[in-house]
């Protein structure tokens, strides 16, 4: 189907390009017969040579016109890299435009500041809010998202992804929260109105000091396409209810920013044109510096740029209090009612609508989970801090991304880079601080969550990653898109290479989406839309399908490996395997086309049986439904699959390529063509590496377990279990290591500066998907449901104790949990897979 719908499409395009040329004016044609026989009698007194010349002039250029339509010119064709898949796109669909587009049109989309909200539209307005924490007697901006700030905890306790969340952010002396609303009203614009109270508490044990009794917050309007803003014309004054700023845009109209407040007495200032709102603490700060310096004051200038873009306000006032701060768009219009609108979003009416939409997210999180009481409050709690927290972690995103040009392109002599089409991304982040972009293989384990809440969220977010597909199938495995989210990212990173993967997770979503429509799970409505949008996603899942089957296939039938590991590199004790989404994790020693993966041959399994699935469902072609069902038997066939992956010593399944466990990292004296040479910390390698397999228990070890290709009668099967539930191997109080103790890699370091990542620590998506098929193995009949069942129960319960126990004793989801104690590591405020624990409580299982 893919193939049809590109050669139809190229078709169509050259045939407008050809015929319309040809079209001539019959208007034209008449008047030329109509003076014929006038004009005839001149053609006689016309000079012969010159009607030659003329002739030859008239037949040259006919010639040209000949040729050219016969042989266009060929215009330079953009590499294919960057040339999108030409089928529909999945956001056209109608169940994405309209009252869905518009009620999702604001949001908190900017996960990377600690409040921001912003509209789902490229160069949008954006508003947020910065302010001042002290830290041994001193100020420091608080902004963006950083663990350097030290906040003692901050995330959204509630959030549903739509018109509403609250926010905690404890400081050292103080703590804010942030209470988020839209609502349509009768007079609003497009996209409605929005309001936020901000509020702010002082720690009963902070001494009575001016400077921590005394809160400065910076609230900022911004506009990224760089139209100016009009000042409030009493700001400086404000009694009660003031108009900050006002402005005019073509999507929502005129606007009218509001501050509501009986705790504050006045405003001050800035104004600045920028198009880099990215940096906007740097200017808040050196403007604050300069009038400090100058006249003593903590407070802004009161000035502007002319034609500002940025609008900051700064709200001081004695601690406690609370500012509610209002958008109203659509002011302009006959019948905007401005005031009713704006007095229904604040005071006690506002006050009323947060109870309401906070019992509204309690009774629907207490519908969609269902946690048992045996589990007591505090994993409650949890739960609906890991949802709020994906939810509210949801970015909207517009930008190039930088892609990798292949060896054989080179298009500008001395540029291996080029940028990918201007596309949007609406996606959940791994986590604020650290990673507030979007992942491909993290997506899958968002969506796992967000599908149970939101279907139509889900499904929106998956249609813009699958909408990313280039013309051979590939989408990038990390989107880096626009100046805030570039503003995170080391340049190393940044570059994205389009012969590289990353785990088609997004089939486990689907996988349920498929499974629950067959059980009759959604209501009407739901499941004919979830049907129509696969429909139009099938061709793209087709393409993406078949990249990875040609792409990233073996040289053994049946068989996949992750392409892209370094097979130069002198400075890794393993090369890293970063498009297959555990990093460090120890494959072959020496990479080579002659690997095949475990863990790749496994996604491919879930992916093509999905395929199936979705064919199935829509009612498709008999050979389209046979191809997919003849691969995904291919991949299932157990015989085939413990033949090129199964060590037999003990049960468990392994890479194979060309290795040797003698390698070590050594101290080594490397000549630089200087008079210097430099101390470098480089692989060594003792002995010469042979095709095995690859001797590392761990994650991958497990995937046939992982995506239930082992029958519940083999013993293999017992194999998996012991390998689970040894503490010598895998098992410990806090959830499985991602690597055995017992490994030549267990918590080796990968080079002089990259510690351990995925060689031993706990990370919950994995485990979440092993808790997931021993639940699973539990429930089949079989010699081992017994055993599987004690497994699944213990592990389950280690789980939710150490996740819950970390996030009483800290305040947050982590990105890993240590396996000897089980501390949160790595990134906290990790609430993109480490939610998938609300999963766990619920016992909320990815079908297969």
């Amino acid at each position: 189907m893919a193939g049809t719908s590109r050669g139809s499409t190229r078709s169509r395009a050259s045939k407008s390009s050809t015929e319309n040329p040809q079209i001539r004016n019959p208007n034209q044609i008449l008047r030329k017969d109509k003076t014929r026989k006038n004009s005839l009698i001149h053609i006689f007194s016309v000079n012969l040579k010159f009607l030659i010349g003329f002739g030859i002039i008239a037949f040259a250029i006919a010639l040209f016109f000949i040729y050219t339509l016969i042989n266009p010119m060929e215009k330079p064709q953009k590499p294919r890299v960057i040339t999108p898949l030409p089928a529909p796109k999945l956001m056209d669909l109608p169940m994405f435009q309209g009252e869905h587009r518009e009620s999702l049109y604001w949001g908190t989309y900017r996960p990377q500041v600690y409040f921001g909200v912003r509209a789902r539209t490229p160069q949008s307005l954006v508003a947020g809010l910065m302010w001042l924490g002290v830290q041994n007697e001193r100020y420091f901006m608080r902004h963006v998202c950083q663990d350097s700030d030290e906040l003692k905890q901050y995330g959204w306790t509630s959030h549903n992804g739509r018109d509403y969340g609250h926010q905690v952010l404890s400081e050292q002396t103080m703590t804010l929260t942030t209470s988020f609303l839209k609502s349509k009203d009768h007079g609003s614009g497009y996209g409605g109105d929005w309001a936020v109270r901000i509020g702010v508490q002082s720690d009963e044990s902070v001494p009575d000091e001016e400077m921590l009794k005394t809160a400065h917050l910076f609230f900022y309007v911004a506009d990224e396409g760089g139209t100016s803003l009009t000042l409030g014309s009493r700001v400086l004054d404000i009694h009660g209810d003031s108009i900050l700023a006002l402005g005019s845009r073509s999507d929502i109209g005129d606007w009218q920013l509001h501050l509501f407040s009986e705790d504050v007495s006045g405003v001050h200032y800035s104004g600045f044109k920028t198009p880099h709102i990215h940096n906007l603490s740097d200017l808040v700060q050196a403007n604050l510096a300069v009038q400090a310096r100058q006249f003593g004051h903590l407070q802004l200038s009161d000035s502007s740029d002319d034609s500002p873009n940025i609008l900051v306000f700064q709200i001081s006032a004695r601690i406690p209090f609370k500012a509610d701060i209002v958008f109203l768009s659509g002011t302009s219009t006959r019948d905007s009612r401005v005031e009713e609108r704006a007095s229904r979003l604040t005071g006690t009416s506002l006050t009323s609508l947060f109870s309401e939409k906070q019992k509204e997210f309690d009774n629907k999180f207490k519908k969609s989970f269902i946690l048992s009481d045996e589990l007591g409050l505090e994993p409650v709690t949890v739960g609906k801090a890991a949802l709020g927290n994906m939810l509210g972690g949801i970015g909207y995103f517009f930008g190039q991304s930088k892609i990798s040009l292949p060896s054989t392109s080179t298009p500008n002599a001395g540029d291996n880079s080029v940028l990918y089409w201007p596309a949007e991304l609406y996606t959940a982040v791994p986590s604020r601080p650290f990673f507030p972009r979007g992942f491909l293989w993290d997506e899958g384990f968002h969506q796992l969550l967000i599908w149970r809440w939101d279907v139509y969220i889900s499904l929106d977010i998956i249609g813009h990653w699958l909408d990313l597909m280039n013309i051979d199938g590939w989408i990038p495995r990390e989107l880096i898109l626009g100046a805030e989210a570039l503003s995170k990212v080391p340049e190393e990173f940044v570059l994205q290479h389009p012969t590289n993967g990353n785990p088609p997770t997004l089939f486990l979503a689907l996988r349920d989406l498929i499974s629950k429509l067959k059980k009759e799970k959604f209501a009407a409505t739901e499941a004919r839309d979830i049907s129509v949008f696969l429909d139009r996603a099938f061709v793209r899942l087709e393409a993406w399908f078949k990249w990875f089957n040609t792409t990233q296939a073996g040289k053994e039938m049946g068989s996949y490996y992750w392409h892209g590991r370094d097979t130069a590199t002198t400075r890794e004790l393993n090369p890293k395997t970063l498009s297959s989404g555990l990093d460090d994790y120890p494959r072959a020693s020496h990479p080579s086309e002659d690997e095949r993966h475990v863990d790749l041959r496994c996604w491919m399994h879930l992916a093509a049986d999905s395929m199936h699935s979705i064919a199935e469902l829509l009612k498709m072609d008999k050979d389209i439904k046979k191809e997919y069902s003849s691969t995904a038997k291919l991949l299932s066939d157990f015989e085939l699959l413990n033949k090129l992956h199964l060590d037999t010593a003990n049960g468990a399944y392994c890479d194979y390529g060309n290795h040797t466990e003698k390698v070590q990292l050594t101290w080594k004296i490397v000549e630089t063509g200087s008079n210097y040479p430099r101390r470098e910390f480089v692989r060594e390698v003792l002995e010469k590496p042979v095709l095995q397999l690859v001797p590392h228990l761990g994650y991958v070890s497990l995937f046939p377990f992982i995506l239930r290709l082992i029958p519940p009668g083999s013993q293999i099967l017992e194999s998996q279990l012991d390998l689970i539930s040894n503490k010598s191997i895998l098992w410990t109080d806090f959830g499985l290591r991602s690597l055995s103790k017992t490994s030549s890699m267990y918590m080796k370091r990968n080079t002089e500066h990259d510690a351990p990542y995925w060689r031993g620590p706990i990370w919950i998506p994995l485990n979440y998907l092993i808790v997931s098929s021993l639940h699973h193995y539990s429930q089949e009949p079989g010699p081992y449901r017994e055993r599987a069942k004690t497994v699944y129960n213990e592990l389950r319960s280690n789980l939710i104790r150490n996740i819950v126990g970390n996030y009483k004793r800290t305040g947050y989801l982590w990105e890993q949990y240590d396996q000897k104690k089980g501390k949160g590591k790595g990134a906290r405020l990790f609430t993109g897979w480490t939610a998938t624990v609300l999963l766990i409580m619920a016992e909320a299982y990815h079908e297969v």
